[in-house]
């Protein structure tokens, strides 16, 4: 940050702190405040502005990883690039939700934003009708496809980095989450233990930094454990990866926590609510 701008920044601080301190009351008490002001609406034709200007340095970030490139790499839904690819799909789509989508069209919004369009340096991105196409081709394999395309960049972060100290312990937590929906006839789609219709999917991240390294989606009436083993043991492989060249000099080894199930007055109208937790250590 420059030096004017963060005085700029300081004097604001400053003008807002005034005018919120308790201590200082308005002289004419006898209106409301909210009195309204003289507004004036000016036309820029150089300067854009638009509401989520972080997504440029998450942008930025997906660049400088390499994480679009992997994508197209390891995804295969499209037979033709007319004209976007698997990344162009898969970001625009993550980029929605970042910006405070929560439908397919919402997409809408962000693609006749040209603030938008110029922050992440393309002429358009695809339409809601051409995004809900690409998910309806998404088969399971593709979905594992993403997941590893993704954790391959995780990997090669993980190593530049994570300190040597930080990679002596992983823990590897497995849980069900509730996953609601709107919709009345989507597949698979069933009712919970909370009585919310949707989905209930399975979630494997990472406690030390917060990552999810895997999710399955299921249907909303399984039990939190249907399905972790598989992606347990993969949730291993993958830190051990992460870890370098000095695990697979000095071996892992991994310790199995259960946390005992939650119950409550209403038994089996509420279900049980359970988890696993791995330990994985490097032996020295």
């Amino acid at each position: 940050m420059r030096d004017a701008d963060a005085v700029v920044l300081e004097e604001r601080r400053a003008r807002l702190g005034a005018r919120l301190d308790r201590e200082k009351r308005p002289h004419d008490l006898s209106r409301p405040m909210i009195a309204g002001s003289t507004v004036r609406y000016e036309m820029s034709a150089r300067v854009q502005a638009m509401p989520c200007g972080g997504i440029g340095l998450i942008h930025e970030l997906v660049r400088a990883i390499g994480l679009a490139e992997r994508i197209d790499e390891r995804v295969e839904v499209l037979k033709r690039h007319f004209p976007y690819h698997e990344s162009d799909h898969v970001l625009s789509l993550a980029y929605n939700v970042l910006t405070g989508g929560t439908r397919l069209e919402d997409i809408e919004r962000l693609r006749t934003d040209e603030a938008y369009l110029n922050t992440l340096g393309c002429e358009r991105v695809p339409d809601p009708t051409t995004a809900g196409d690409f998910l309806r081709r998404f088969e399971a394999a593709d979905v594992q496809a993403l997941m590893d395309a993704i954790n391959d960049v995780r990997v090669r972060v993980w190593k530049r980095q994570l300190s040597r100290q930080e990679k002596q312990l992983a823990i590897i937590d497995s849980d069900g989450t509730i996953a609601p929906t709107t919709g009345a006839c989507k597949e698979g789609m069933d009712i919970s233990y909370t009585g919310a219709w949707g989905y209930a999917p399975l979630v494997v991240s990472l406690a030390n930094t917060q990552e999810v390294l895997f999710t399955k989606n299921r249907s909303g009436n399984r039990p939190s454990h249907d399905g972790a083993v598989e992606y347990m043991d993969a949730a291993i492989a993958l830190v051990r990866r992460g870890a370098g060249a000095a695990s697979s000099a000095c071996g892992c080894a991994a310790t199995r926590t259960s946390r005992s199930p939650a119950t409550s007055t209403a038994g089996a109208r509420t279900g049980w609510s359970s988890s696993l937790a791995w330990t994985v250590t490097r032996r020295s």
